[in-house]
């Protein structure tokens, strides 16, 4: 089967797991705004995008590149040497869990929202947190061992499973802010069993890696210069909107913010398809560049973007056409949000065609270079929400999120291009195309 063949096929599955469990995640959304109403439906936004960015920093940046140094260490055969990077990865998640649950409390009093909802519901938001953060290493870790279905499955099918029960157990209680309370503490114990569960699949996945050769003491020190700059870069790409929401907050009531969560949740589960595609052949582009060779690693990243490119149209086309039934789904005061999605969907496809610059960047050994461009797009995010949001609103967030998108996608493309030398666009499949007929004739 050919590699584009099996990312569509392979990433097919991975983005039809996510989409009915996003289903399960969009219906209990619905209902909590049909029968709670939309601010609690707002405040459960806020709580879910706090608990996010809490969980992708408790990890220390070693799941941002779990996939990374689990590829190379299976394909080099270095089994004791991945050992030590798993319990160094979960030990930063269990060490900052118990500084979360100390200092916690106290800071958010200290900064005047120790009454707020945070504080309100801060336990189980931790808990979540904590079992989020195994989720993220452990899925890292199997996606480099060649298992990405038991390394998505975990987040796109059981949480899910976990929110739309407990929404269910909880909708009948009389006064709406005690079930809510109830469920947030039944998805926080859930979701920690489920991360368990998912560890004992890393440990047994460990089986098929080989190899008696030591630890390098030097590795420590590599480690951690590939996750700093990519804890930052996580915060800022994979969970862009939920620090777009921390802002929006400040300015949109919370019937305006449930309208804009739901759109940017229908964003993050379309962009999944996308990353799915990068999942399924990120090992294989690991190997190629840990046995030096090139031409195949420039083979198997345009193919990536291509294929990635051309669902990005594909979901942008079906979701102009189709995002006025989904929000319908919350009431209609949701429909509003329909202009604004197809706007954030446009984003996806100048993403996807920029190709994964990161990435590249840092497995050249530069990933600080990703830095600047970052902070530039995150800057011209808080920029452009200062100076759209209150003439536009709904409207004005959505064109502020796709020009912070394409600002650092593009710088991020440019610095690939200027520093590794390797053009990570589209383009490069094209040209891997016109070598390939050129050396066929």
């Amino acid at each position: 089967m050919s590699l584009q063949r099996r990312l569509a096929s392979q990433s097919t599955v991975i983005f039809g797991a996510r989409l009915c469990g996003a289903g399960l995640i969009f219906l209990a959304q619905a209902l909590i705004a049909r029968i709670w109403g939309a601010e609690l439906l707002g405040e459960y936004l806020v709580v879910m995008a706090t608990v996010n960015l809490v969980a992708v920093v408790m990890p220390l940046g070693f799941h941002t590149v779990g996939t990374y140094f689990t590829a190379e260490y299976r394909a080099r055969g270095e089994r004791k040497q991945l050992d030590v990077f798993l319990i160094r990865a979960y030990g930063h998640v269990l060490g900052t869990l118990a500084l979360l649950l100390v200092a916690g409390p106290p800071v958010l009093a200290a900064v005047g929202m120790g009454r707020g909802a945070l504080a309100e519901h801060f336990f189980p938001m931790a808990l979540m947190a904590f079992a989020a953060a195994n989720v993220f290493v452990s899925g890292a870790i199997l996606v480099g061992l060649k298992r990405p279905f038991a390394g998505f499955f975990a987040d796109a099918i059981f949480r899910p499973i976990i929110v739309i029960a407990a929404f269910l157990v909880t909708m009948s209680f009389a006064v709406p802010t005690e079930g809510f309370s109830s469920m947030l503490w039944i998805i926080a114990i859930g979701f920690v069993a489920v991360s368990l569960v998912q560890i004992g699949f890393v440990v047994a996945s460990l089986k098929q890696v080989s190899g008696e050769a030591p630890p390098r003491a030097n590795e420590q020190r590599r480690w951690w210069r590939f996750a700093l700059p990519w804890v930052l870069i996580s915060l800022a790409t994979d969970f862009f909107f939920d620090i777009d929401l921390l802002m929006l907050s400040q300015v949109l009531t919370r019937e305006e913010l449930a309208v804009f969560g739901v759109c940017t949740r229908i964003f993050a589960l379309i962009s999944f398809g996308v990353a799915a595609v990068y999942a399924v052949t990120l090992p294989d582009m690991f190997e190629s560049e840990a046995n030096d060779d090139r031409v195949a690693f420039n083979r198997k990243v345009g193919d990536a973007n291509m294929v990635a490119s051309g669902l990005s149209v594909i979901l942008f086309v079906l979701m102009a056409l189709l995002a006025p039934l989904a929000l319908m789904l919350f009431g209609p005061s949701f429909s509003v949000g329909a202009g604004p999605l197809a706007v954030l969907c446009l984003g996806l496809v100048i993403r996807s065609a920029m190709g994964p610059a990161s990435l590249v960047l840092s497995i050249h050994d530069r990933p600080y270079a990703s830095l600047p461009s970052v902070a530039v797009g995150i800057a011209s995010l808080a920029l452009c929400n200062w100076l759209l949001v209150p003439p536009f609103g709904l409207m004005g967030a959505a064109v502020s999120a796709i020009i912070a998108i394409s600002v650092w996608s593009v710088g991020l493309w440019w610095i690939a291009l200027r520093t590794a030398k390797i053009d990570v666009s589209i383009l490069q499949w094209f040209r891997n195309r016109r070598m390939s007929v050129a050396l066929a004739e």
